[in-house]
């Protein structure tokens, strides 16, 4: 218990140290946040209840959407604001920058748990690949829709205020509220996989007839799991809204190709099921990601999807779970392989 609680508070210091020690990478490391709640989010309906989705991008940028119009609607109209020249031409007093922001965030969380219980209601009558490209069409009907949408700009995006004061500093705020978000919704599935709705969840996955069979109201329980999904991708999607200030709806917000793909990625290269494999697979993702683009340029996807075939082949399991079925000792399981250890529970 000792070793565990130095391990947690080394993470803790080095996440705090980061952007001081590495100030030039402040924005790739608030990306790295980004790619682990994203991932996290997803792990809990893909890994923890089986439920593979192609569509989290939508709360992602619904969140972002959303957070715009509350931050812009406290202070002027929104058609006006983003018929006219998107805020280039418009003032926000640092107070109003600030509340936007807060209440954007939160906004945009709970409107997209509501909107993840109203599509659920539909895509959960839905299973296997059916569910995955079920849930692929809402994100690329909302993009589309967002797109034609002229009173939050249309295809050409919508723009925020920029951040009223110094560059470094707000490169500062945007990574600390990527990481604290992060380590919130950690902290948060350690003990969520720990309880009771844990143990549900995984019934689900592991055999839904009988989870119902046995008295469990499946429906509540993948409606709920993907409702707290979406509303941390929300709060994700409007930390993004201000960190890029403009945002388009197709190329930026609802990128179904780029992040949408990335954050199941980043959970199959990590370990599905697991608490710690989808934020080793975001780490190791993101740091390949990174370097491939700077060292081979045009070679990048290329480079992407060889490391995708290499994790599909040869660790089925992900990093973590190769290094359960190698070190079950280091993770305080015994007999258990890759496929069926599920590490939110160490």
């Amino acid at each position: 218990m000792k070793h565990k609680a130095f391990f947690y508070l080394i993470l803790l210091v080095a996440m705090v140290a980061a952007p001081f020690v590495f100030p030039d990478f402040r924005t790739q490391l608030a990306t790295l946040w980004l790619m682990i709640i994203v991932a996290l989010t997803w792990d809990m309906t893909g890994g923890q209840m089986g439920y593979n989705s192609l569509g989290n991008i939508t709360f992602y940028g619904t969140g972002m959407y959303v957070a715009a119009v509350i931050t812009i609607g406290l202070v002027y109209d929104v058609g006006d604001y983003t018929g006219a020249a998107g805020g280039g031409i418009h003032a926000f007093s640092e107070a109003q920058y600030f509340s936007g922001m807060f209440l954007g965030m939160l906004g945009a969380g709970l409107f997209c748990a509501i909107m993840a219980v109203l599509i659920g209601y539909i895509t959960f009558g839905l299973r296997g690949p059916y569910f995955a490209i079920g849930t692929l069409g809402v994100a690329i009907a909302t993009g589309e829709l967002v797109s034609n949408w002229e009173w939050v700009g249309g295809g050409q995006g919508i723009a925020l205020p920029v951040y009223p004061g110094d560059l470094d500093t707000g490169k500062l705020l945007f990574y600390f509220l990527y990481a604290g978000t992060g380590v919130l919704l950690f902290v948060f599935l350690k003990w969520l996989y720990a309880t009771r709705f844990g143990g549900a969840i995984n019934a689900i996955r592991d055999d839904e007839e009988k989870a119902e069979a046995m008295g469990v109201h499946t429906l509540q329980y993948k409606l709920a799991t993907w409702a707290m999904a979406a509303f941390f991708v929300g709060v994700a999607g409007a930390i993004s809204a201000f960190q890029l200030i403009h945002f388009e709806p197709l190329e930026t917000a609802y990128q179904t190709i780029n992040l949408g793909i990335f954050m199941v990625v980043c959970v199959l290269l990590g370990g599905k099921g697991t608490l710690w494999g989808p934020v080793v697979g975001a780490i190791l993702f993101h740091v390949f990601k990174e370097v491939t683009w700077n060292y081979l340029l045009g070679w990048q996807w290329v480079a992407l999807g060889a490391l995708i075939v290499a994790t599909v082949v040869y660790f089925e399991g992900g990093v973590v779970g190769w290094l359960i079925s190698k070190k079950p000792q280091w993770f305080h399981v015994q007999g258990k392989s890759s496929e069926t250890v599920s590490e939110e529970r160490p």
